[in-house]
């Protein structure tokens, strides 16, 4: 039985970062299709009940610390909790990933997806600047002319449809994995992710 992942996410999210080669590695080995879901939190969190990593109680925003050096040491990825454009607004590398989806496929908006993660957590750069997105299309061996599709109007509808989509299902947070209807939040959620591409072969 061939399986269906929709993988919601925000670009900034460092969570999401940490899973992502895992998380393709676990839908490669089970022969599952990924349709690739950026979304915007800043709509996602009013309904959900999430808040902004500014407005979280101090000790939270402190625990947070602790658990993403933690989990860089655990899954041997570099990250720097504290990168020097962060926080910063992911509209706009979501968008390209959408049209690099679009135009390119799934396993290039992967690979795009792959390359902006890195770009905040590892190399400490701005992904709100145009600029940067367009040296990552470059990067990724893409045509240059993404850049200016990311800013279709078929994008941008996307985008919000992504983002009302994860809304209606009762996504709440990033990164999501939804196998056949089923929620997993959270990148240390992957290993129920692979059992249930297992169990439902």
């Amino acid at each position: 039985m061939s399986h269906t992942i929709d993988y919601y996410f925000a670009p900034q999210s460092p969570w999401t970062y940490l899973g992502h080669a895992r998380f393709a590695a676990i839908a490669a080995a089970a022969g599952a299709t990924v349709r690739v879901r950026p979304v915007d939190l800043g709509s996602v969190f009013p309904i959900s009940g999430g808040l902004p990593l500014g407005k979280r109680a101090p000790q939270r925003q402190a625990y947070r610390l602790v658990e993403l050096a933690r989990f860089s040491r655990h899954l041997d990825l570099p990250l720097n909790p504290k990168p020097k454009f962060f926080p910063v607004a992911g509209d706009d590398a979501a968008r390209l990933i959408i049209a690099v989806d679009l135009h390119d496929g799934t396993e290039a908006a992967m690979r795009v997806c792959g390359a902006v993660f890195k770009a905040v957590w590892v190399q400490e750069r701005n992904i709100g600047d145009p600029k940067v997105l367009e040296a990552l299309v470059a990067e990724c061996s893409l045509p240059p002319k993404r850049m200016e599709q990311s800013l279709s109007q078929t994008v941008q509808e996307r985008y919000e449809a992504y983002t009302q989509e994860a809304i209606d299902i009762q996504v709440f947070g990033a990164p999501s994995y939804v196998v056949d209807g089923e929620i997993f939040w959270g990148q240390d959620r992957l290993d129920f992710v692979e059992r249930a591409l297992q169990q439902r072969r």
